[in-house]
């Protein structure tokens, strides 16, 4: 790579040549990049936290090297420069708009390929992503193969529990995310009382959590018992889902939403999500009243 390309694809904050890493860290937006961050730190394992162009990551102080998803192959070369051998993708990202005239011409081969996959769905487009890595000589991991702390065990987490009405609305919830992850749409649904009131589409979380709560607010209570249970919103990775890659998260905010949607509980399928913070959502879930439900198909509330 000459001096040219070195200047243009090395944007980063601070100058990291002198300490290189080993982990690379690609960062979107969200909790979860300083999260392993500070993982790594304390097992005194070497990393380099990288930003795509438009996505900045809160680095907390922390040296970032930025890249443009047009110069990608001159970004691969400079974490191998680094000493990078593995790459964990963490945090949210949108599909970004490319720029023809920014392409290196080894990037542009790889456009094809790229488009293609988007053709197919998200889940198509990062198993391509990791593909592209894996090609160029990367042993790509999982966040939770990081931190596996995120990721609880099969249980009811707080002091709320979940009802039987709820845990049928868990499993009917996990039916319908079931469906959708089949054909990459989503990974979540809120039912309430065996009514479907939104699913998870290209607008996330918070976009389900809104209609969700609009189709509550409406007159009548859709819900058949007024005094049933309330509702669930329920997360779960998608069936056969790459777990290196785009495996769900939640953080408290998302429990701020439930409860002003007007729902009794969060659940998720144990094993298939994160808890950005486990401890601070526990103690949210008690504060508002609201079952904070790791489940699993066989584990149902005492």
């Amino acid at each position: 790579m000459n001096g040219d390309q070195m200047a243009g694809q090395d944007q980063s904050t601070a100058a990291s040549d002198q300490d290189p890493g080993k982990i690379g860290i690609i960062a979107g937006t969200g909790r979860l990049p300083m999260l392993l961050v500070r993982a790594l730190e304390a097992e005194d394992q070497p990393y380099l936290l990288a930003e795509m162009e438009g996505f900045p990551v809160a680095a907390e102080g922390r040296t970032v090297q930025r890249f443009q998803v047009e110069r990608l192959a001159l970004f691969m070369d400079r974490l191998h420069d680094l000493g990078v051998t593995q790459i964990v993708f963490a945090g949210a990202v949108r599909r970004p708009r490319l720029d023809p005239e920014r392409f290196d011409p080894l990037t542009a081969t790889m456009v094809p390929r790229l488009l293609r996959a988007m053709q197919s769905g998200d889940d198509a487009t990062l198993r391509e992503v990791i593909a592209i890595f894996e090609e160029d000589g990367f042993a790509v991991v999982g966040a939770d193969q990081i931190a596996p702390d995120l990721v609880p065990a099969p249980e009811v987490l707080g002091r709320v529990q979940p009802l039987d009405q709820d845990a049928a609305d868990v499993a009917r919830a996990a039916q319908i995310v079931a469906a959708l992850g089949a054909v990459d749409v989503g990974q979540g649904a809120v039912v309430a009382q065996g009514l479907c009131l939104a699913v998870e589409t290209i607008g996330g979380t918070d976009a389900m959590l809104a209609e969700a709560g609009r189709q509550l607010g409406q007159m009548p209570d859709p819900r058949p018992d007024p005094n049933g249970a309330r509702g669930v919103c329920f997360k779960a990775a998608k069936p056969g889902q790459d777990r290196r890659i785009d495996l769900p998260a939640l953080g408290p905010q998302t429990l701020r939403e439930v409860a002003v949607a007007g729902l009794g509980g969060l659940a998720f399928r144990a094993g298939s999500v994160m808890l950005l913070d486990r401890a601070e959502m526990i103690a949210l879930a008690d504060d508002l009243g609201l079952f904070l439900w790791s489940w699993s198909d066989a584990l149902s509330p005492e």
